[in-house]
């Protein structure tokens, strides 16, 4: 399955940035079509239904694309993974996609999990922060969990930077019992 979503994501990320296509909104797009797919078992049904002709597939798509205004490229990806049989690995695909843009672009997703809710000011000096460290532009998650009693725990992909007060006290008690 991986090697499905793969494949498919960087083929479409290279549309989205060759045709120069606003790479939020596509993704957007997608995601609605994967959350009405969600919403209606009777299109997943008819879409991943191989006796249910291709043609008549692609007209329910011709039908939904014109009414929601997708992009021409949103839709061919649709019907490539309808066609292809493949619209069962549309959410993964589309995960897979979003990674593949945010590297292709510059981006890094920063999970940034706080003792108390922060302010504008402190988030954009948290971006910032992790913008120096990883020389990415970031787009940053925020959470709360009181455990942390004070500071930050910054996640950007697998590495922790974990600025806490429990961490800190986490770290102090290592250091103490060796």
């Amino acid at each position: 399955m991986a090697s499905v979503a793969s494949t498919y994501s960087r083929a479409f990320a290279d549309v989205v940035l060759s045709a120069h296509l606003d790479a939020q909104r596509s993704i957007a797009e997608l995601r609605s079509i994967a959350s009405l797919l969600k919403e209606s078992p009777e299109l997943r049904r008819v879409w991943e239904n191989p006796a249910v002709p291709a043609e008549q597939k692609r007209k329910v798509l011709d039908v939904i694309a014109e009414r929601d205004g997708l992009q021409k490229q949103v839709k061919n990806l649709i019907a490539v993974l309808i066609d292809h049989r493949r619209i069962h690995f549309f959410e993964p695909i589309i995960d897979q996609l979003e990674k593949e843009l945010d590297a292709r672009m510059g981006f890094a997703e920063a999970q940034i999990t706080s003792a108390r809710e922060l302010g504008g000011d402190e988030k954009r000096e948290f971006e910032a922060q992790v913008a120096k460290l990883t020389g990415k532009k970031v787009r940053a998650h925020y959470g709360l969990d009181a455990s942390l009693l004070g500071g930050a725990v910054v996640r950007v992909g697998s590495t922790i930077y974990d600025g806490s007060v429990k961490g800190q006290l986490e770290r102090l008690k290592e250091a103490i019992s060796s």
